[in-house]
């Protein structure tokens, strides 16, 4: 009996197959093999396909994607790239800025003179003292998956999420600051809100900041996010502004413009 070659099937079987192998190892190992695969694997059927299969989308999805491929990618990366956001960990993974007073503290949810967070899963939170504390962490977008071109011919949404409160006995005020990087660490973006001064006496609950880079400049490599403040009051002990479920994610959206390519795909999606 004659061996038959895998490139006779039908396309649309060789496509079936294509879907149930894994995304890096198509563009790697399967795409390189011959025009007939490369096609195939280039084909936005497929990538849409893979979308429904991992549970990114659903089948009534009408949101329009301007490249299947990419947003398939972004979804499987796509997670929270600061660690130990919830204090779950001690201050483990966040570089102490200023750590002034009596310094940086963990503390059990509600805490004194403070409120539940809306999130019952959130257990803990920072909080600040009587001189200023700020910390900070620097994410590596490359070392987190991100390659190049997807940075600066996609440029994808940056959201930044950050959630404070104060306590019913004393003012404080919160900062925030986060900036978007090039390789040599020259700001190319930046949120940098005024600081939020909280009367004593205010009410407790807990607020959310949110912010979201888009369309920012080519050559985004690193994402530095930091925060804190202090009470106003001087007061011995840890009176300043609470902190907890910080976030930095990169969404699935893209810029409405993408840059030209750079380079060929078979070199960049590997």
């Amino acid at each position: 009996m004659a061996l038959l070659s895998i490139n006779e099937l039908p396309e649309n079987i060789l496509l079936e197959v294509f879907i149930h192998v894994p995304a890096r190892q198509l563009l790697r190992s399967c795409r390189p093999v011959c025009s007939l695969w490369r096609d195939i694997i280039d084909l936005m059927t497929l990538w849409k396909r893979k979308c429904l299969q991992e549970g990114f989308i659903t089948k009534d999805w009408d949101e329009p994607v301007a490249d299947w491929k990419i947003f398939f990618f972004l979804c499987s990366l796509r997670r929270n790239l600061l660690q130990n956001p919830c204090a779950e960990e001690e201050m483990k993974s966040w570089n102490l800025d200023f750590n002034g007073g009596h310094r940086w503290k963990v503390e059990s949810l509600p805490g004194a003179h403070g409120t539940d967070f809306p999130d019952l899963r959130v257990k803990k939170y920072f909080v600040t003292s009587f001189e200023l504390c700020l910390k900070s962490q620097l994410i590596d977008l490359k070392a987190e998956g991100y390659w190049e071109e997807l940075l600066d011919r996609f440029r994808p949404d940056i959201v930044v999420t950050d959630w404070f409160a104060p306590r019913a006995d004393c003012g404080c005020t919160y900062n925030i600051k986060v900036k978007l990087l090039s390789a040599d660490y020259i700001v190319l973006k930046s949120f940098e809100p005024p600081p939020v001064n909280i009367q004593q006496w205010s009410d407790t609950k807990w607020t959310e900041v949110s912010h979201t880079f888009s369309d920012y400049p080519p050559g985004v490599r690193y994402i530095h996010f930091q925060h804190g403040g202090k009470d106003t009051q001087y007061w011995a002990g840890w009176y300043g502004p609470r902190v907890t479920n910080s976030s930095v994610t990169v969404s699935s959206k893209m810029a409405r413009s993408p840059a030209p390519s750079t380079s060929q795909p078979e070199t960049t999606q590997g």
